[in-house]
């Protein structure tokens, strides 16, 4: 049966893009399910998107960290999903992970409550600070509200943070 002339022209091929991915065009958001094969997710997409995007160079840094913060917004959110977000912006990667628990008003549950965040993400703390960089949470800019966990990746000190392992260090 013959294809109508409309139908093939709904099918023209989109154009290539005219340039390879940088890592100035890395931003990326993903809403993810607050579930235990999350944090596996949240590796696949670094180790795919940041050797696409010429950084491969700091993937082990940022796939450490990526990982536990998805695990632990994973854990304590109250919501069947997180929003992750990467960017990678003068010359360092932003990760930026949103759950749904809601930030305590009264001062000795907040402060248990951040208390058992700071254990949680212990390994990326320590990640970040070998890295030279900067991590933290606190109650979230979006609506809705709830929490905004970040870190940020100095791209020198990453890519060191990698150089390190490979030689044992």
């Amino acid at each position: 049966m013959p294809v109508p002339a409309s139908a093939t022209s709904a099918c023209t091929p989109v154009e290539p893009i005219a340039s390879p991915p940088t890592p100035d065009t890395l931003a990326y958001s993903l809403t993810l399910p607050a579930a235990l094969r999350t944090p596996a997710i949240v590796r696949a997409t670094l180790r795919t998107v940041l050797p696409a995007h010429g950084l491969d160079d700091i993937s082990a840094a940022a796939v450490q960290v990526a990982s536990d913060l998805a695990a632990c917004a994973c854990r304590v959110t109250t919501a069947p999903e997180i929003y992750f977000r990467l960017r990678f912006r003068d010359e360092a990667l932003r990760l930026v992970l949103y759950d749904a628990h809601p930030r305590h008003t009264h001062t000795r549950i907040a402060d248990a409550c951040d208390a058992r965040r700071r254990s949680m993400l212990r390994l990326a703390a320590c990640v970040v600070r070998a890295c030279g960089g900067d991590w933290g949470f606190g109650a979230a800019r979006e609506p809705g509200g709830g929490t905004r966990t970040w870190a940020v990746l100095p791209r020198a000190g990453a890519q060191a943070y990698q150089a390190g392992r490979r030689r044992g260090g």
